[in-house]
């Protein structure tokens, strides 16, 4: 069995010899990159599990490598940790609005990368979501829009069981409310983010047992919303 591959991309040689060297010895095979067009390019070509991204690149910055990749049926679904000196919210939010699975800001503890790798790459191998989901007490029948607490079906409207389905389907993955909204309610609704809240509010009402505490939606303050498994 082949062992799990990586892409690091970063123009700096030192931190692309500092993540290969201690994911290596964690069992990883690496491949590495030094600009945006040669991520890409490798992307494609070696399907790795994952994508540890450097946002300032030439020739291509990480937010467009990033871009890209989402935009690719192909590898859409790859899952991507952006790497940056930036601090500051309004990047990282960027960040996680284009699709990025984490955001790592420079200087970071290899211990932590390798701790969020890990955690990535073992909800990318639990079974992609099919016809039918089980969490908890809920059991989910995607085509019929169907949902059943413990025996009883819970009524959903249907904004509610889009919402439900997305979070489900990027399990694991921060949702901003902007695309929560783009997504479910479309481009004449942005801006208007408290129809998320909203919804997620009567969502956990009817789904979670103590909507309060919620274990299966997730707040991210300041951000949006994450669907957990509740382990």
């Amino acid at each position: 069995m082949g062992k799990d591959k990586i892409l690091v991309v970063d123009d700096e040689e030192h931190i692309q010899e500092l993540l290969r060297f201690n994911l290596e010895n964690s069992g990883y095979k690496v491949i590495c990159a030094d600009n945006g067009i040669e991520a890409l390019k490798l992307a494609r070509e070696e399907i790795p599990l994952l994508v540890l991204l450097d946002l300032m690149l030439p020739k291509m910055d990480g937010y467009e490598v990033c871009k890209e990749i989402r935009k690719d049926s192909t590898i859409s679904n790859m899952p991507i940790i952006m790497l940056t000196a930036k601090g500051e919210e309004f990047d990282k939010i960027l960040g996680l609005e284009l699709g990025a699975d984490d955001y790592l800001t420079k200087p970071f503890s290899v211990r932590e990368l390798l701790a969020r790798v890990k955690a990535i790459l073992r909800r990318t191998k639990i079974q992609q979501v099919d016809k039918t989901f089980s969490f908890g007490n809920i059991m989910i029948d995607f085509p019929k829009h169907e949902v059943v607490k413990a025996t009883e079906r819970v009524e959903l409207t249907l904004k509610e069981f889009e919402l439900l389905e997305i979070l489900i389907r990027h399990r694991g993955r921060v949702m901003t409310r902007d695309f929560l909204l783009d997504k479910i309610w479309g481009y004449e609704y942005l801006g208007e983010t408290r129809t998320v809240d909203v919804h997620i509010r009567h969502l956990r009402q009817k789904i979670e047992e103590d909507d309060k505490n919620p274990r299966f939606i997730e707040t991210v303050r300041g951000i949006g919303y994450r669907f957990n498994l509740g382990e």
